[in-house]
């Protein structure tokens, strides 16, 4: 279910509840609409308000927080690629075609995990699901990055200097494949749904009783509207930053962009 999706499920259950309680007011007892009786709902309402909204807030700062996470650690992706690439630079020609690799690697993965913005100029690899996509491993791609690691395996140090600097390499290279996987592994919806759910009764419950109590007027009805477009859309940016390579709400490019910006101006 996508965020949009659920945000217009809960918005439809929760004008729902409204409804089903103003159905049955008419057919409550008479003494149960005594003005203690209304108390206590009031009472009641209120508790559940409470608890609602702490789990909201709860539930936002903690997808704000997975949110920033990934957005940091595709940050540090990118410095990773350009120190990388920086290295294999210096190595010398014999590390051109590793080099080609990873420029293709890094044009590829911003074009896949970015689909809805402007794809990188030139010829690199074809279109590929990526991170923010349903096959999130991107085998292709993944095969890709692993054949940069291949070529520096593959290098053959002449001298004490080039054998300096191929222990570094392959460490950087695991550094970018851990990273990588971290970052797949963060585009998951970290929300327990169980628990989403019952926040989506509690609110039920609510809006419930607000068709049970309100009074039977237009400002009634707009606020309680108004009421159920705020949760529901607290609801989507919530379920957005909690898949942050999906949505509307996305970790930016910008990183991978430079990176790839700068690898390309490093081979001229």
């Amino acid at each position: 279910m996508t965020e949009i999706q659920s945000a217009l499920l809960v918005f439809a259950l929760l004008l729902g509840g409204t409804g089903l309680g103003v159905l049955l007011r008419p057919l409550l007892p008479e003494e149960h609409r005594k003005h203690e009786t209304v108390q206590l709902v009031q009472l009641v309402i209120g508790m559940l308000v409470t608890f609602a909204a702490l789990v909201l807030s709860l539930l936002t700062a903690s997808a704000k927080s997975s949110f920033d996470t990934a957005t940091n650690d595709m940050r540090a992706y990118a410095a990773d690629l350009i120190q990388l690439d920086q290295r294999l630079r210096e190595y010398g020609p014999d590390a051109a075609a590793a080099r080609t690799l990873l420029r293709a690697y890094t044009a590829s993965a911003i074009a896949s995990t970015w689909a809805q913005e402007k794809p990188p100029p030139g010829n690199y690899y074809p279109h590929d699901p990526g991170v923010g996509n349903d096959e999130l491993e991107s085998r292709p791609l993944g095969a890709l990055l692993n054949s940069v690691g291949h070529e520096i395996e593959m290098l053959a140090p002449r001298d004490a200097y080039h054998q300096a600097l191929v222990g570094p390499l392959s460490q950087m290279f695991d550094r970018v494949t851990d990273t990588r996987w971290r970052l797949i592994e963060e585009a998951h919806g970290t929300i327990s749904r169980p628990f989403f759910t019952m926040l989506a009764l509690w609110l039920i419950l609510i809006f419930l009783s607000f068709g049970l109590v309100a009074p039977h007027n237009a400002l009634a009805i707009v606020l309680i509207f108004l009421g159920a477009v705020s949760i529901s859309s607290a609801v989507y940016v919530i379920a957005d930053l909690d898949t942050p390579f999906a949505g509307q709400l996305v970790v930016p490019s910008d990183s991978m962009r430079d990176a790839l910006a700068h690898m390309n101006a490093s081979a001229t």
